[in-house]
């Protein structure tokens, strides 16, 4: 969009805390950070507020009746939204998607094909300050991390339970790298994977380094100064790609091909076992027996410990699958 209107005034609408990820991004010119917890009159303001700024264009990527009130509400006179629901009514233009298998960037491209823009890149980016990095150093050596050291950090926690690898799994990597590799290893947690972490943490025999919670310009500061970050399909896992690290994603009811559109020249790797199930989309495992996790379960922990041990070679170095 930058590329396309170097003149024009670009903002973001997003959740509040989500949208702190675009902070000091250089091609927008405004963050628009949206309350979910608003009441109706607070709701009602943040949609005049929306009206008062005569936007001359609004994209709706997410198409939920929310969001498409959010841009029905700016008054632009081009307004994108997704095709084929009732609140499409509210757009003036219309996208249907070709359901050709594309990425989810692949798939968001479509929006502004459909105006024209042709898109230039698929490299994802988060820009962080010089001040959020030496931050972000200070706080690791607090908690006995030597900077100057290879670091390897895993997010053993997920938004659902069937993408969760075997926490039992997580620990047995942890103690692989620290003894075979000689590695420092960090545990990185959400709000919803103290439970998790706390159990990978027990069944560690090495000196792993568990890591508060915390907010995400801090953790992303952090993971921009991992070597190489394991984690399940995640949004850390995303995050910790667009700052720059070295990225295993592991993934078991989802599609890598969709959800990990990253490039491996650059040091990043999904895992995934095929299953006949695959893809199930299930936030919870709904087979027995031998069959329950399946697509967890034949992920070894030598596989990703070879994975990780390729990227940790100098960045010149290309990493073996």
């Amino acid at each position: 969009m930058r590329a396309a209107y170097p003149e024009a005034h670009i903002a973001y609408l997003a959740e509040r805390e989500a949208v702190s990820l675009l902070e000091h991004n250089p091609h927008l010119d405004e963050i628009i950070p949206y309350d979910m917890k608003k009441n109706i009159f607070s709701q009602l303001l943040f949609y005049r507020r929306l009206h008062t700024h005569k936007y001359d264009l609004a994209i709706d990527f997410f198409g939920n009746p929310r969001t498409a009130l959010f841009t029905y509400a700016t008054g632009a006179r081009v307004r994108v939204g997704l095709d084929g629901r009732t609140r499409s009514g509210l757009y003036t233009h219309r996208i249907k998607d070709d359901a050709k298998p594309k990425t989810a960037v692949q798939f968001y491209f479509q929006f502004l094909r459909a105006l024209g823009v042709k898109p230039e890149s698929t490299k994802t980016e988060i820009f962080l300050t010089e001040d959020e990095r030496r931050e972000a150093r200070i706080y690791l050596r607090w908690n006995g991390v030597d900077v100057a050291r290879p670091i390897v950090a895993l997010n053993p926690g997920a938004s659902w339970p069937a993408k969760v690898w075997p926490s039992d799994r997580f620990a047995q990597l942890a103690d692989n790298l620290i003894a075979k590799l000689g590695v420092q290893v960090i545990l990185t947690q959400g709000p919803k994977d103290r439970e998790i972490v706390t159990e990978v943490s027990r069944r560690c025999v090495g000196n792993v380094k568990v890591l508060e919670i915390l907010p995400l310009r801090q953790l992303t500061a952090i993971l921009s100064h991992v070597n190489v970050y394991v984690a399940n399909d995640s949004g850390p896992m995303h995050i910790t790609v667009a700052v720059g690290t070295r990225t295993i994603g592991i993934f078991g009811p989802g599609e890598e091909s969709v959800w990990f559109p990253y490039s491996a020249s650059e040091g990043h790797l999904a895992l995934r076992k095929d299953v006949w199930c695959h893809p199930c989309h299930l936030d919870f495992c709904d087979k027995h027996g031998d069959e329950y996790m399946k697509c967890m379960k034949l992920l070894e922990v030598d596989e990703v410990l070879r994975a990780v041990e390729s990227r940790l070679q100098p960045a010149s170095a290309k990493p073996s699958l």
